[in-house]
């Protein structure tokens, strides 16, 4: 079985493990408070061009977004997506820590600034939550990515509002590199009160990099991340490879060819008439698939269904990696022709 049920069934890109191995004989202190954690913070400083963000590093995404979301008081909520991984794949861990997800429909997967509004509107007093944080992902769950003016609309209306813009990164590298995107990573910088750099699902082994520009969620960020599981005790190997990723242009590269080879996936499945169910430029395409063809692909392949689309089709995800290589497409477009025909 080979699987494109998503980019992190693969280890780690092989610059991340040379480095870990290089370094692997140096002691360093705990808890993120390494050498290789604060030479990685400077290079993300360098590369957001901002330096007056804290970074964090974090063992994974589920976590960043709790202890990100934990910043608020017990009374004030977050508003999402229906789509937003907080309220669909993270089992509830936000509201078991204590803060409501406010839902709203969406565009794409993305939100829009009238939605934001509308909830901030609908919940005026003390009856009720007190919107207070706005989630967002890029890329998004369905693979989209917000353009500049969009990312700039919401941040507007989020200060005019008084709430955090709070951005997931899961997939940053995919957005940042994908057709049609305007974004820089200072752009993302600049229109965020904090977000994160996505390391588990971009060629690293472990860990992301949060990183706060908004200086009222700064205080005790540590507290948090400590007290809801997510410090690591070898915090130098989430810096080690922040370093290895960021000091020249293999994240971008390890998100690039994850892109590439989904596009051409995608190429595949239209050239045989089979349609997407949204158009995605990133490394996440959603096929809709017809029942009988599916049950063969999975014969061999590992996907996702994402949801029924009528009786006879399903709503699918393929997604490719940095590891994901020609030949895997290749192989798969082969098995495609035995399948159709």
């Amino acid at each position: 079985m080979f699987s494109f049920a998503n980019d992190y069934s693969e280890g780690a890109c092989p610059k991340v493990l040379s480095a870990l191995i290089q370094t692997n004989n140096v002691q360093c202190t705990g808890y993120g408070l390494d050498i290789f954690c604060q030479s990685a913070a400077d290079i993300i400083k360098k590369t957001l061009e901002h330096d007056d963000i804290d970074v964090h590093f974090i063992t994974g995404g589920t976590p960043c977004n709790v202890v990100a979301i934990s910043t608020l008081r017990a009374h004030e909520a977050v508003i999402a997506v229906e789509s937003g991984h907080i309220n669909v794949h993270e089992t509830g861990a936000v509201e078991a820590a204590g803060h409501k997800i406010i839902t709203v429909k969406g565009r794409n997967g993305k939100i829009t600034p009238d939605e934001i509004r509308k909830v901030v509107a609908a919940n005026p007093d003390e009856h009720s939550v007190k919107p207070k944080m706005v989630f967002i992902s890029n890329a998004t769950e369905f693979g989209t990515i917000y353009k500049k003016q969009e990312l700039a609309d919401i941040y507007s209306v989020c200060k005019e509002l008084d709430l955090y813009l709070y951005l997931d990164g899961a997939r940053l590298g995919n957005a940042l590199v994908a057709t049609g995107n305007d974004l820089s990573f200072k752009d993302i910088c600049d229109l965020a009160d904090m977000f994160y750099i996505g390391g588990t699902k971009n060629g690293g082994l472990i860990g992301e990099a949060m990183v706060i520009k908004n200086d009222a969620l700064k205080e005790d960020f540590r507290y948090l991340i400590k007290q809801h599981c997510s410090m690591l005790a070898k915090g130098r190997l989430i810096g080690v490879q922040f370093i290895a990723m960021l000091e020249d242009k293999t994240y971008l590269d390890n998100a690039r060819n994850a892109n590439i080879m989904a596009q051409a996936l995608k190429y595949i499945f239209v050239q045989y008439g089979i349609p997407m169910y949204i158009d995605s430029p990133t490394n996440q395409i959603f096929p809709v698939l017809d029942n009988k063809l599916l049950e063969k692909i999975k014969t061999s392949y590992e996907i996702t269904e994402w949801g029924p689309y009528d009786e006879d089709h399903t709503i699918c995800r393929f997604v490719c990696s940095w590891a994901t290589k020609k030949s895997d497409i290749q192989d798969f477009y082969n098995d495609l022709v035995t399948y159709v025909n």
